[in-house]
């Protein structure tokens, strides 16, 4: 890992984007409920997760399932702007309300339909997707832009794998599979 994304982690803490009576557990390496059947991923997973993005200040990252926001402030911390898709207007609250806390000011939020993306701020350098489609879908592909990386699990509930989708200089997609995972499903609003 990074050192600096280590150094991230580490003082970053868990506990804060949880609510009671999770937050006893919020030191532990698994995801955790956050209500509304939505769950914040194990540590090592969203540090895994950020660092396969390869983040640099200069991107511009479109997120898909704000949830707690613990994902988002890694990635706001390694990029220059976030938009962060949540469709539950309850979590985006919350998430929104800590990450304010925390004092990030490069995150822009909508409550919508994570499979639609964010037209109107595309392309995007990045994009990470935090909820499993069964398949990528078309919307968020054509966002991505050229030298573009998303990370996005994929495939029926239980297990998905993890895949890391790259497009070349001319738009072409390929996508290469880095581990079996289990999120919750994306659903269209």
């Amino acid at each position: 890992m990074d050192e600096k994304l280590r150094q991230f982690f580490s003082s970053l803490d868990r506990s804060f984007f949880v609510d009671e009576p999770y937050k006893v557990l919020s030191s532990l390496d698994r995801p955790l409920p956050i209500g509304h059947g939505q769950t914040i991923s194990q540590p090592s997973l969203v540090a895994y997760m950020t660092e396969q993005l390869e983040l640099n200040k200069t991107h511009t990252v479109l997120e898909i399932g704000t949830g707690s926001g613990y994902q988002t402030a890694f990635l706001a911390e390694f990029s220059g702007k976030v938009y962060t898709v949540e469709r539950i207007e309850e979590l985006r609250r919350k998430a929104r309300e800590r990450l304010d806390f925390l004092g990030y000011r490069n995150i822009y939020y909508r409550v919508g339909d994570g499979t639609l993306g964010w037209a109107e701020h595309a392309p995007f350098d990045r994009i990470m997707v935090t909820a499993a489609p069964k398949e990528i879908p078309s919307l968020l592909l054509e966002q991505l832009a050229p030298g573009g990386i998303m990370i996005i699990p994929v495939g029926p509930q239980g297990w998905q794998e993890l895949l890391k989708v790259t497009k070349d200089k001319n738009g072409m997609a390929s996508e290469r599979k880095l581990l079996d995972v289990a999120f919750v499903a994306l659903v269209r609003k």
